[in-house]
């Protein structure tokens, strides 16, 4: 069936507050959080925990997945932009030479929380776990990763949703005749916004790729710009398959009495899945021009799922 070669060129933004501009990504990220507490408010019901240890929880985890998923980024995938820009790596801001930021400094613009990296997010929400339990005694770290690993793959999903409403990590160039074949208008690499402004004329990025689109004027721009694998929605897809097993293992069988074994199926379901959608995806940079053969992202994989199939083998208990 001859389905697609569709365009998708979503502006990104929802609606504005002023100079605040509310996005889906940054509004999936919070629709994340939100699902995920009421995940673990159930199992802390479940499980006879006190409502004050999750709302500690929350804090942790909240910060410490922000923290690392940005900084996981920042040094992982784009540090050699980001040492000349050291105030752009915890300020939603961005360089832009013809842009105002607040109507006051020259220079910036706005852009919200873009740039977040997984495995970033990963090392950092488990040092977060670490300190947690250091503050509540009675909850057991590895108890606690048990749990917590359903809601982060639901989580992992709606930022990879988020990440396709953004255009951003998208797959390599396919064939327009490929059922799934996504010709991203928005494309930072196929049609930047300073070459789609020149190319129209227009004087904003949001007007000048909807006339790329829909002025006949400018067709044979449109048809330059090529089809690519949508992998953001290959992988999470994937990862909603993920969360469903993780939630029917913990409420349907004894899985969740073995010490570290859903954590460990977590790492590597998840990883697993993210390294075979790697060889979909265009480059993300990093280091991997240094080290070849695998993708920056396959790279940071490897030790992940390593990790998880420990836990998952391990013959005793590991007290964490």
């Amino acid at each position: 069936m001859y389905f697609l070669g569709f365009d998708w060129n979503p502006e990104g933004t929802l609606f504005k507050l002023g100079f605040i501009q509310i996005k889906y990504y940054n509004l999936l990220w919070i629709a994340a959080f939100v699902l995920g507490w009421f995940i673990m408010k159930k199992i802390f019901l479940n499980e006879k925990k006190s409502m004050e240890k999750l709302d500690s929880l929350f804090i942790y985890t909240v910060v410490s997945i922000m923290l690392g998923a940005r900084l996981g980024h920042v040094f992982f995938y784009d540090w050699d932009y980001y040492k000349d820009h050291l105030a752009e790596i915890l300020l939603p801001i961005r360089e832009s030479a013809n842009s105002n930021l607040f109507g006051i400094i020259n220079g910036y613009e706005f852009t919200g929380f873009t740039g977040l990296a997984s495995h970033g997010a990963t090392i950092a929400a488990i040092i977060g776990i670490a300190l947690y339990c250091r503050k509540w005694k009675d909850i057991k770290m590895l108890w606690l990763l048990d749990r917590l690993v359903i809601p982060s793959a639901i989580g992992a999903a709606f930022v990879r949703f988020g990440n396709f409403f953004n255009s951003e990590i998208n797959g390599k160039v396919v064939d327009k005749s490929y059922f799934l074949a996504t010709r991203f208008i928005r494309d930072s690499d196929d049609m930047p916004a300073y070459q789609a402004m020149a190319l129209t004329k227009e004087q904003t990025p949001n007007a000048a790729y909807k006339a790329i689109q829909h002025n006949p004027e400018f067709s044979e721009v449109l048809q330059s710009i090529p089809f690519r694998h949508p992998a953001q929605l290959y992988e999470g897809f994937c990862y909603v398959f993920v969360f469903i097993a993780l939630y029917l293992l913990y409420w349907k069988t004894d899985w969740k009495n073995k010490p570290g074994f859903l954590f460990g199926l977590f790492m590597v379901l998840l990883f697993v899945v993210r390294f075979f959608v790697e060889f979909y995806k265009k480059s993300q940079g990093g280091f991997e021009d240094t080290l070849g053969m695998l993708s920056t992202g396959q790279w940071l994989s490897i030790p992940m799922i390593l990790i998880g199939v420990y836990f998952m083998v391990k013959p005793e208990p590991v007290e964490l």
